[in-house]
């Protein structure tokens, strides 16, 4: 009996990161780093950025996008507040996704698990960050609805 395009096609999932995903998220982290043209993490970071994600006193939430045993990308988020709405936000740190697998509907299914996690916390809203240069991420958040902040820069300062 023939299988139908679906069975052959394995289904992609959205999942909490496993502490046996991690080498594979590194990479992807190294990946984003190269797209944006910056340094990666160097070991100690690594360590850290593990620590914060699996340890005792996790810092950091992270999903993955799972197609069988290939992570194909990731999104780091925590919680913030808003004292105007008196309510948490969902920050979203990183969301990535390797770029042979972009625009197949992962970035889709990855705001689908992180609103309904928003909404499960209580979070009145869901906020990140985009560089300017990146047009298919802003067309991409433009397409699901989202906003960009008018009014607002963001600052950093570095320690």
């Amino acid at each position: 009996m023939a299988k139908t395009k679906k069975e052959k096609e394995p289904k992609i999932k959205i999942k909490k990161a496993k502490k046996g995903d991690f080498d594979k998220i590194i990479d992807l982290v190294k990946e984003l780093a190269a797209f944006e043209k910056l340094e990666g993490p160097d070991d100690i970071a690594v360590r850290r950025l593990y620590k914060d994600t699996f340890g005792k006193k996790r810092l950091i939430n992270m999903l993955v996008a799972k197609e069988g045993k290939d992570i194909l990308g990731y999104a780091i988020y925590f919680e913030s507040y808003s004292s105007f709405l008196a309510k948490k936000t969902l920050f979203l740190e990183d969301i990535f996704i390797t770029q042979s697998r972009r625009n197949t509907g992962i970035g889709k299914l990855f705001f689908d698990r992180l609103i309904e996690i928003a909404n499960d916390m209580g979070c009145g809203r869901v906020e990140w960050a985009v560089l300017d240069w990146n047009i298919d991420a802003i067309a991409f958040y433009n397409k699901i609805g989202a906003t960009p902040l008018s009014n607002w820069e963001y600052y950093r300062l570095t320690l």
